[in-house]
This record gives C-alpha cells, structure tokens and sequence, in this order.
C-alpha cells in the first residue's frame, strides 16, 4: 500500500527516534548521537547508534527509520506500523483512493517544475540579465563555489519564465501551484511571483527543492520574499539550508539559528556550516523539534538591536514548554551593529567563534531579557518582576526542570537587586525594604542577629501558612549561607504549591535531601511555646505571624519601625481617598505588626 511521501516524511519528523527507541531501551550518549546494545541480535557492546533521522547497527546491520524499527522490533506490518505511528503523532492516516495518488502525482510533478525554474535561474544569473545579482553577490564577499553550493540564482525580469517553461509542458497553471506565481481574484494567474531579485533555493532535509526565497537589489519591498504554502512547502516547519546544516551538525558541527539568508551562507563559506534561518517568520514550535532533532542545544545567534531582543524573547517563551532535561537553547547575541555577516567580513571567523563560544544559557537571557532596562526598579517594580519570572518557570511541563528554572531565576533575581541596595546603602545584614517607601539610609542591625534571623526561618518551616502575609520581608532578608540555600529550597516550594501546608513542606524538603538539616533549625530555636499549642487554628495563626514579626522586629529595630510606620500612612491616606473607615482599611497583617511594634517600644519580649 503506497502512502504520499510528503505524509510519510511529516510522520518521520514527528517521531523522534531516541523518545521511540528510548522507551523500551536504556541509552547511552555517544557524541551528539545515542547508542544501545542491538535490539535484533545478542550483543554485549552498544553498536546500535541512533541518529536524528536513522539507525544503524554495525554489528547485525539492521538500518533504518521510525517506521522500519517498528515493523524489525515489534513485528508488525508496514501498514500497521504507520497506522501506530500516525496515532502516537496525531496525524490522520490518508486514504488510498484516486484522489490521493493524483496528489502523489502531483506532489513529484511540481518537484520537478521548481528543478526546471531553478535550472532556468542558476543560468540567468550568469548572462547579462543577471550582472546585477551576481555583483552584488561577490561585493557580499561570496566566491564562485559559495554560489554553486547554495545554488543561487537570478529571476529575471519577470517576463519570459511562462514562455520558457511551456517548452517543457509546463502550464501557468503549474507555476502557480509550484508558488512561482500570482493569482488574480478569479484564480488565474497573474504574473511571476519573482522578478528582478536574487533568488535562494530553499530545500527540505532531504535535499529536495520545495520553494524559493528572493531578495531586491533596489529598494523594493518587501526586500526579502519567500515563496507561499504550496503542497511541497511549509514556512512553519523547515528552515533554511536544513539539508546542510543537518549534514554538518551530524559531523560535528554546531546547530546556529541565525536570521536571514545571507548570514547562513556567510557562516558556511567561513567553515561554520550548521547555520540555519527561519523563513521569514518568527521560530515556531515545530521549527524548534525539527532543531532539536539535529542538535540538544542550538545556538540562537541574534542581532544585538531592539529587535533582537524581542525574537530572543519570543522564542524563549515559545520554547519554555518544550523544554526537557534532554534538550535546551543557547544564546549568542551580537552587538546591535553587528550580524553574522557582517562581523565575519569586518572582523573575521574568528570574532565570530569566540562570540558563538560566549553563547549564554537560556535562563540567563531570559532573566537579560525580562530585567532589561530596570537598573533601580521601585519595591512594586521588583514584585511584579518576581511574579513575572516565577510564572515564565511554570510555563516548563517538567516539574523537577520547572523548580530549577525557578530556583535559578530567583537566586539570580535577589543577587542582583541585594548586591545593588547593598552597595547603595552599605548594610551588611539587610535588603531593601519592600514597604513602598524608601527605608531609612542608616540601617542598624541589632546585637543577637544571627540567631534571630534562624528563628525567623524556623517559624516559616514549622509554620509555612504565614508566609503571604511576611514574604515581602522575609524574601528581602540578607541571610547566612545555610539559611539562604533552606530559603532557597523553601520557596521553590511555595511558590508552585497552594496548599501551604507543615506536612506538604516536610514532604519537599525530604525529596530535596534537607529535611534534617531543616528539623534541627527547628529544634533548636524553634520558641517551644508556640509549638506546645492544642490549637491550629486562625488564633495560632495570628500568633505565629506575630512571633515572626516579633523577632523581624529585633533583627532590625528602626527599619521595622519605620516600615510599620509609612504603612500606617498610607492605609490612612488610602481610606481617606477611598472614602472607607480607616479602622476598616488595615489589614490583619498591619494590626499584627502595629501590635508587635508597641511591644517591642515597651521592651515586652515573647
């Protein structure tokens, strides 16, 4: 039974061979491939590798693709094994009828009507027709080879591709299914879609041509223009160069995303040859599996601009929930005067590889991109921030990858904001205030510090239910080495749970590997009469948070007072505005702090 080749090709790229052979076989890296022991005949060492698109043994010799290692492994038909596949893909399993042989048909008669148009291309760019286009090509730095291996061409004037094609039996109409020409609103054609540009052939992974891009030499607009979804061509799901790219990074090379054509083939004519580009669209989900099938770890090589800045973030998030331990992004971007092509003619290849060698992880641009321009954001400024990165970490379907992106964006969030109000403001043991307001320029850290701050942690511990109402304070605190990685563990925590629970806590820290480093802090300094408690209700709530704050309080005296006092004002001057009772508009967590506050002025201790 013959299926359509374009349909058996998107099932291959939707079945990655190491998640299908991984699930009944353990396997072992091997370079940037993965290798088992045979599954079709005994063997003791792994010569079974598995590639993106293929297998080998060179052992038994057993070779070939998704659907053939279901049919060797599982004994199944070549039907049965495409109807399995297509189910686990998502994809409709076409039915044979004449209509879809005529598609077949017509799938290779168009294949063949793009390799007569770029035959007629290749030769126009070298007549007088094409001076132009090949100036401008060798004044881009690209010698004869470069040319005839990416096989670029001339379109001509847009007047004589009909006449000349119709000397091989093909119709205007064929044109137009091909994507080399325009329609009018009835559907007729119209005109050539190409004409005076300088064209790019554009293939699959196979080599097979499927369209062309084209590039203006004076002014015109758009300046770069791909050809439009055809049978054979799909923007969302190749790339450029796909073909050679694949070819190198399977020899070594690395897999570079870069933004346009040109940068592509200045790279490869440098000896960078796994460089790949978009087709004129932002990179979208299937673009990065199809990427990721070649390479665990693309590099995004981006122009510097503003514009860069927003296609980094962009993928970013388009990337976020197609991450795994087994597949990440690595970013490169260059100075906002700077693209590929252009630094290797005015620098040289090796500019170019030392900035691919400074290639950035994902986390770290992220956090770039997210914080950009923020050099002294306000107390609400940094909240929202937070909230921002937190849920940017959620958006990873991986719970265990989900807490590391978490943990990282978080650790990286406090270092530079402390280090930032530490340097300002030359205190040793305490952040900025999150209260709203500017905290006072002097601050003083009383004696006993340390032990307090220990007590402050062990309450949040033992009792995680307070922690809404101090987290802005607690989070803000500058805490000694071990407190900070039991914070660290502890929000990560938080802040992908609801239900803040002792027991869901206990469970975490003993996954995480500090549950008896956590149960000694509170043994220790845990007040015990707090602990000695019958009651687990709202009023031991209140006498936790207010414990808490008692001791947040003595860490640092004056901050404290003040705070307590510039939120007293302004609940005042919000219900004034709001037209609400002042008594009314304090919450429960300022009345605990107005209660500890007095307290600690009367010099009462708990």
């Amino acid at each position: 039974m013959a299926f359509d080749s374009a349909f058996l090709d998107e099932l291959r790229n939707r079945t990655p061979l190491t998640s299908l052979i991984g699930r009944r076989n353990k396997l072992v890296r091997s370079g940037r491939n993965w290798k088992i022991c045979c599954p079709f005949h005994g063997e003791k060492t792994p010569s079974f590798y598995i590639y993106d698109d293929h297998f080998h043994c060179f052992g038994c010799g057993a070779h070939g693709d998704a659907i053939s290692y279901v049919m060797q492994s599982e004994g199944r038909s070549f039907l049965e094994a495409v109807e399995s596949l297509a189910g686990e893909a998502g994809l409709e399993v076409p039915k044979q009828d004449p209509k879809s042989a005529e598609k077949a048909n017509e799938v290779k008669s168009l294949t063949d009507v793009l390799m007569l148009v770029q035959a007629s291309y290749r030769r126009r760019l070298f007549r007088n027709e094409g001076q132009d286009g090949l100036a401008y090509l060798r004044r881009r730095g690209l010698t004869d080879e470069t040319i005839e291996r990416f096989g670029l061409g001339w379109s001509g004037d847009g007047r004589s591709l009909v006449e000349e094609m119709r000397t091989h039996n093909v119709t205007p109409e064929m044109l137009v299914r091909a994507g080399l020409m325009r329609v009018d609103e009835n559907g007729n054609p119209k005109g050539e879609l190409f004409f005076n540009r300088v064209t790019f052939p554009i293939r699959d992974r196979r080599g097979r041509l499927i369209s062309f891009g084209a590039r203006t030499l004076w002014g015109g607009q758009p300046k770069y223009l791909n050809g439009p979804e055809t049978l054979l061509f799909s923007k969302r799901r190749t790339l450029f160069n796909l073909d050679l790219a694949r070819e190198a990074v399977h020899n070594g090379a690395e897999l570079v995303v870069v933004e346009g054509y040109m940068d592509v083939i200045a790279l490869d004519q440098a000896g960078i040859k796994g460089g790949v580009a978009p087709l004129g669209t932002a990179l979208g989900s299937e673009q990065l599996e199809l990427m990721w099938r070649m390479s665990p770890s693309p590099i995004m090589c981006l122009d510097g601009d503003a514009a860069g800045a927003r296609a980094a973030l962009r993928t970013c998030e388009v990337a976020l929930p197609l991450l795994s331990s087994g597949r990440t992004l690595r970013f490169c971007r260059l100075d906002p005067k700077d693209d590929p092509d252009s630094l290797i003619r005015t620098r040289g290849v090796e500019a170019m590889r030392d900035a691919l060698a400074h290639s950035t992880t994902l986390v770290s641009e992220l956090f770039a991109l997210v914080t950009a321009g923020m050099i002294d954001p306000t107390p609400e400024q940094r909240a929202a921030l937070r909230d921002k990165l937190i849920s940017l970490s959620k958006m990873v379907p991986d719970r265990s990858l989900a807490g590391e992106y978490r943990s990282s964006l978080l650790d990286m969030f406090f270092e530079r904001y402390r280090k930032k109000w530490k340097a300002k403001n030359g205190s040793p043991q305490m952040s900025r205030s999150y209260s709203g307001l500017d905290a006072p320029k002097t601050l003083h850290i009383e004696a006993g510090a340390d032990k307090r701050l220990r007590i402050l942690t062990a309450l949040l511990l033992q009792h995680p239910n307070i922690f809404p109402d101090v987290e802005q304070a607690y989070t803000a605190l500058n805490l000694p080495k071990d407190l900070d990685h039991l914070r660290g563990v502890f929000l990560d925590w938080v802040y992908q749970n609801q239900s803040l629970t002792h027991e869901n806590c206990r469970e975490w820290l003993e996954k995480q590997g500090v549950y008896a480093e956590a149960q000694a802090l509170v043994e220790k300094f845990l007040p015990r009469d707090i602990e000695k408690s019958e009651n687990r209700d709202d009023v031991l709530s209140v006498e936790v948070s207010e414990s808490w704050w008692h001791f947040y309080g003595l860490v640092n005296f004056r901050n404290f007072e003040q705070e307590v006092t510039n939120d007293i004002q302004s609940a005042i001057m919000k219900a004034y505005t709001e037209d609400h009772g002042v008594e009314s508009s304090f919450p429960e967590s300022l009345l605990a702090r107005m209660r500890v506050l007095e307290a600690l002025r009367r010099g009462e201790s708990i």
